[in-house]
């Protein structure tokens, strides 16, 4: 079938046919938490790149499909090299990793070669492979705070990169300027608007965020952090990120109160995965994820050491 008619099938069909296909090749379809809510609802697992990643190293699935961006299907596929890795949309790239290349990466370690590279995963494989530790913005802190006083290079996300250096106080790091287009639309402006307006809430934002926005939250973290919170706790929350994450808490925790920074905050290449496409894939083999083996080895050895710090 091709993918004009799987979009013609209802809902209900598309999921009972991803359902079928997963139970007979073994599949797991893991799923990040800016996915839109249809193809949350058919995921076995949501989370964020770090939850994700560690599931992918773990799992005993023969197939892992993975309903996010390339470079996190690419993660899976270097973490488990033995399993088949999947993506339901090739073209789902992420501009902020495809602002760093392996080329340029490799000069800057020539021209500062006492430094430590810190590569969040929203990189290339390549990228990753001339890293020494990958991070998410989940685990970046202990990260940087593992290598003590050498000096760093962080990329690509400059937004993060500048949230770890001032919380460390770590003067010695050369932050590579980049930054995601999502968060990058979450100005200062939209949380003093939301403080004026919600003063009792607490505002959590993502680290991905401008240092202004960063600096003036009540919180910063991750997807799953700030699920968590909300989740554990009972007051008024208001998240900077992107909407998939909210579209979750309302699903899965609905008699919480939260609401967005910026309500169209949307990532739309997470959203360019579908239902159809994802029936497609688990049925016919679109699209599977390869890397030459001595990059996913290189890369293997940055990620790994991420999980061992935590």
């Amino acid at each position: 079938m091709n993918l004009k008619e799987y979009s013609e099938l209802s809902r209900d069909e598309l999921i009972e046919r991803i359902s079928r296909a997963k139970k007979e090749k073994n599949a797991v379809v893991l799923g990040h938490n800016y996915q839109r809510d249809e193809v949350q609802r058919a995921c076995d697992i949501l989370g964020d790149s770090l939850g994700l990643s560690r599931y992918a190293a773990s799992t005993d699935a023969d197939i892992i499909v993975f309903c996010g961006v390339m470079f996190m299907a690419e993660t899976a596929k270097i973490l488990a090299p033995q399993k088949r890795v999947f993506i339901p949309e090739k073209g789902a790239g992420c501009p902020l990793a495809a602002g760093a290349n392996m080329e340029d990466v490799l000069k800057l370690k020539e021209k500062y070669p006492d430094h430590i590279v810190i590569s969040y995963v929203n990189t290339t494989a390549e990228v990753k492979a001339v890293t020494d530790i990958c991070c998410t913005s989940g685990n970046a802190i202990e990260v940087v705070r593992s290598v003590g006083e050498k000096p760093v290079i962080f990329l690509p996300d400059e937004n993060l990169g500048m949230w770890v250096k001032k919380t460390l106080g770590k003067q010695n790091m050369i932050l590579w300027e980049g930054g995601c287009y999502v968060h990058q639309m979450i100005r200062l402006e939209h949380l003093e608007a939301a403080r004026a307006k919600y003063p009792e809430a607490t505002i959590i934002v993502h680290p991905e965020c401008p240092y202004l926005v960063v600096s003036a939250a009540d919180m910063v973290g991750s997807t799953s952090a700030m699920f968590n919170y909300v989740k554990e706790h009972d007051e008024h929350v208001i998240l900077g990120t992107e909407i998939g994450l909210i579209e979750r808490i309302i699903r899965e925790i609905p008699d919480k109160k939260v609401d967005w920074l910026k309500p169209d905050a949307v990532c739309f290449n997470m959203k360019q995965i579908t239902l159809p496409k994802l029936a497609r894939c688990l049925e016919e083999g679109f699209y599977e994820v390869e890397l030459e083996e001595e990059i996913r080895a290189a890369a293997g050895g940055a990620i790994r050491r991420m999980i061992e710090i935590g």
